[in-house]
């Protein structure tokens, strides 16, 4: 590891010039930006950090932290300073005077470099037809989530390590068939109302528009494609469109592919279970599984995802045994999920989450609800991590009764973890993936401490014809911040007395999780957002 070490200690009271090199990043030319170092020791009380005991207020400490965060680095770690660890090191006092610093209670600060806070660039996701290309724009709030291989068999992601162990779990009792995961772009008239109450609305999804280009004669048998070419005419023609015994599949396919019209990210894989089990390889009694990401729009909160990565259980099983063969699913995979949120840590007590299948108003399907153990919020009391569906049936197997299970795999893995925020599971921070060791499981431990939250507000006029769409206003958000939003709070709404015409207030907090965020790219963002508002959702900004 390349380091370098500054040992500072001052008693000073104010944030001043002697603090200037780490804001500025100007504290060494050859640091390393890869694995390097940045010690400041502070003496007690003094950084403005939860580690300071006592801790001062904030405007008469040193604020170190967001001092740091304007030269591109993290507070890593902290711990007692201790002057016989630095050879070397002589306490001189306030400019060199024999009245040396009071060094009892001093910490050293341990920053590390950041990645880079770079603007968010478009990105063009296009997928092979026949001779046609399919092409379209990422949503700009799901940049850098779509196409990351978690699940994929070379990933040590712990989405694939959990989603795994799961699937192993469950396969001590059923036999499995997994099915490969269609691609992510459903046509319109795919989507199915029936399971709508599993998740968001389909106005809350992400709709896309794709163009259509001719792929010259030279590149049609270049290989090179997107996706597989078998796989998404699978999602046009088997998988989404209406099922009638009297239809010509072949021509039905070319007529969507010459008329693609609107489409959606799918929003669930709970879309895939009927057409899994109207498919030429269902086996009745076999657990079917699949798994992927899944997009949705949805307000800004510590445990709402726009976008996680699903797995999707399929079970049929005779009617005769219908109550039986049901109750067996139900207990094993509740003893699957309760024995992944159950670990016993290398040095301390089991911590345990108290899981529960919490009925629906129908009374046979199911919410998977987890009341999670000295983690989150504490009003968080009950985390949904998964739905199950029994009220299923199907036209093709009349004999048979169907269960769905659905888990949010992204959910699980922070409650296994102990990780407080989901945004840290698409870092491109490699040292994430580093703390994640092969068959143990031990509590997450952030390489980004006590990160700097800045606090800006924002007035607007509505438009009355057009009205308000508060998920649409979240998702802008979203999109503006690169996910550096962690509250949106309403704050006031004003009707005017002559006018009638309202407006609204709300506070935006930002705050990263694995990335250095200083005062002056928070007021960027803030202005960016409150231009795009205006544009984007017709409003008025005050």
């Amino acid at each position: 590891m390349a380091a370098s070490l500054i040992a500072f200690i001052s008693t000073s009271r104010t944030v001043g010039a002697k603090l200037e090199w780490l804001r500025t990043g100007s504290y060494l030319p050859g640091f390393s930006r890869e694995r390097g170092e940045v010690h400041v020791a502070l003496c007690r009380g003094q950084g403005g950090t939860p580690a300071d005991c006592p801790r001062r207020e904030w405007h008469n400490s040193w604020q170190v932290v967001a001092m740091a965060a304007g030269g591109g680095l993290l507070l890593s770690s902290v711990h007692p300073f201790s002057s016989d660890s630095l050879p070397g090191y002589k306490c001189t006092g306030y400019r060199s005077q024999n009245k040396s610093f009071h060094v009892e209670g001093a910490l050293n600060h341990v920053f590390t470099r950041s990645l880079p806070f770079e603007e968010s660039h478009s990105m063009i996701c296009r997928v092979r037809l026949d001779d046609h290309w399919l092409s379209f724009s990422v949503p700009e709030a799901l940049v850098g989530k779509i196409n990351r291989g978690f699940l994929e068999t070379n990933s040590s992601h712990p989405v694939r390590t959990i989603n795994e162990k799961l699937i192993a779990e469950l396969g001590k009792t059923f036999s499995l068939q997994r099915v490969k995961c269609p691609g992510l772009l459903l046509p319109e008239k795919g989507c199915d109302s029936d399971i709508s109450w599993s998740f968001d609305s389909p106005s809350a999804s992400f709709w896309i528009v794709p163009q259509k280009e001719k792929i010259p004669h030279s590149e049609l048998w270049a290989g090179e494609t997107a996706y597989d070419m078998e796989d998404f005419l699978l999602s046009f023609s088997r998988l989404h469109l209406q099922k009638d015994p009297e239809l010509n599949w072949e021509q039905e396919t070319q007529k969507t592919i010459q008329s693609p019209g609107k489409f959606y990210l799918r929003p669930s894989l709970l879309l895939y279970a009927q057409d899994v089990i109207q498919g030429p390889y269902f086996l009745p009694g076999s657990l079917h599984i699949l798994s992927g990401p899944v997009f949705r729009k949805c307000l800004i909160s510590p445990f709402m995802l726009p976008a996680f990565h699903e797995t999707l259980f399929i079970h049929g099983f005779n009617k005769k045994l219908s109550d039986s063969c049901l109750h067996l699913f139900l207990e094993h995979l509740k003893c699957s999920l309760h024995g992944l949120l159950t670990q016993r840590l290398p040095d301390g007590p089991e911590l345990s989450h108290s899981l529960t299948f919490k009925p629906q108003k129908n009374k046979k399907d199911y919410m998977i609800c987890v009341k999670p153990h000295s983690f989150g919020p504490d009003e968080i009391v009950g985390l949904v991590i998964g739905s199950i569906i029994t009220s299923a049936t199907s036209q093709l197997y009349k004999d048979l009764d169907f269960v769905f299970a659905s888990v949010n795999l992204d959910l699980l893995v922070m409650l296994v973890w102990g990780i407080p925020d989901w945004r840290i599971l698409w870092t491109f921070d490699e040292r994430f993936l580093d703390h994640f060791v092969p068959g143990k499981v031990e509590p997450f431990k952030t390489f980004s401490l006590y990160p700097p939250s800045y606090v800006h507000d924002v007035s607007f006029w509505l438009d009355e014809e057009r009205g308000f769409d508060e998920v649409e206003f979240h998702t802008v958000a979203r999109a503006v911040s690169q996910d550096m939003i962690t509250s949106i709070q309403l704050l006031n709404r004003f009707q005017h007395p002559q006018t009638g015409q309202i407006s609204l207030c709300y506070r935006l907090t930002y705050q990263t999780c694995d990335r250095a965020l200083s005062h002056q790219q928070a007021i960027m963002i803030q202005n960016r957002f409150r231009n795009e508002i205006q544009q984007s959702l017709h409003v008025t900004v005050r």
